[in-house]
């Protein structure tokens, strides 16, 4: 009987144990499965537009995407070519740039531009490394590429047709702290074969750091700031007859639906950085700023109904 009794217990032990390391497999299961479906971490989107004032942002034009672009710097508001003669900069123009952006992938993006000052053309590429997401990393990091050619101006500045040409390289490394306040830094390196202006001792490459914010006050408008420091022994002690100033710029950004608005002054007159941050010699304090616009127009040509930042 006991021996029977004992055979009863063990079996009874066997089942249990057998449909525990069953239950156990089946939770495993479920939880990989679980985890295969959860969805990735949403992307924060830290700026509404691929453009701040001066400065790109960290958002790159979506795969099949098209982001049109108009950006305008009107004359000097105050100082001698500035006041009510030109009607405080209004009739005159420093530059004028028109871009075109494609998305080959979501995160990635080709850029060609033209710009008035120096009749520059521009070719860029722009990369998302990292992503700022709510349950990943607390920040997004880009790389920025830019080639610029001068291919018309010729006023002795170039030797040989290599001298024309110019390049950007920039790193841009952002954060939105809440739904109002956004903010990013953008160390930056600029070379040229023949760097404007064309004085002695003018270094072909230097280093800048940038940075940006943006204000949120309502819902689709916000106050933004854009500010950069190049360093150059050059523009730090400048010959005679030169003085440079550092790039800023301060400006409303409006959302409109379908376009991104900002209207801003700067004592920046170009527009690229590889001539703004070169050469800005206007000085705020002497009325040396201007008004300026940027446009910014997505078109979906892969006609996906989605949102694009």
């Amino acid at each position: 009987m006991k021996k029977y009794l004992l055979l009863l217990a063990l079996s009874f032990t066997i089942f249990k144990l057998s449909a525990q390391q069953k239950g156990s497999s089946a939770d495993s299961l479920l939880n990989a499965l679980n985890a295969a479906n959860k969805p990735e971490p949403a992307h924060v989107a830290i700026f509404s537009s691929s453009r701040l004032i001066l400065a790109e942002t960290n958002e790159t034009v979506k795969k099949g995407n098209l982001n049109f672009l108009v950006i305008h710097r009107f004359g000097d508001v105050g100082g001698p070519f500035g006041g009510g003669q030109t009607l405080y900069g209004l009739d005159n123009s420093s530059d004028i740039y028109i871009d075109f952006e494609y998305g080959l992938g979501e995160k990635w993006d080709v850029q060609f531009g033209r710009s008035k000052y120096q009749q520059l053309i521009e070719l860029g590429t722009k990369y998302t490394l990292i992503n700022q997401d709510a349950d990943g990393s607390p920040f997004a990091v880009s790389l920025l590429g830019k080639f610029g050619l001068k291919p018309y101006k010729n006023d002795g500045s170039f030797n040989k047709y290599s001298d024309r040409f110019a390049y950007v390289a920039q790193a841009i490394i952002g954060h939105k702290f809440s739904k109002s306040f956004s903010l990013q830094i953008t160390p930056t390196l600029v070379s040229s074969n023949a760097p404007q202006p064309v004085v002695t001792g003018n270094e072909k490459t230097f280093f800048s750091l940038g940075a940006a914010a943006r204000l949120k006050v309502t819902k689709r408008m916000g106050i933004v700031v854009d500010y950069a420091h190049s360093f150059s022994s050059f523009r730090d002690n400048p010959p005679l007859g030169y003085q440079f100033y550092d790039p800023l710029g301060v400006g409303i950004e409006v959302e409109t639906g379908g376009h991104v608005f900002t209207i801003n002054f700067s004592n920046a007159k170009a527009i690229s950085p590889s001539n703004y941050l070169a050469d800005t010699r206007s000085n705020w304090g002497k009325g040396e700023f201007r008004l300026g616009f940027t446009i910014s127009r997505i078109f979906d040509l892969s006609h996906r109904n989605k949102n694009n930042y």
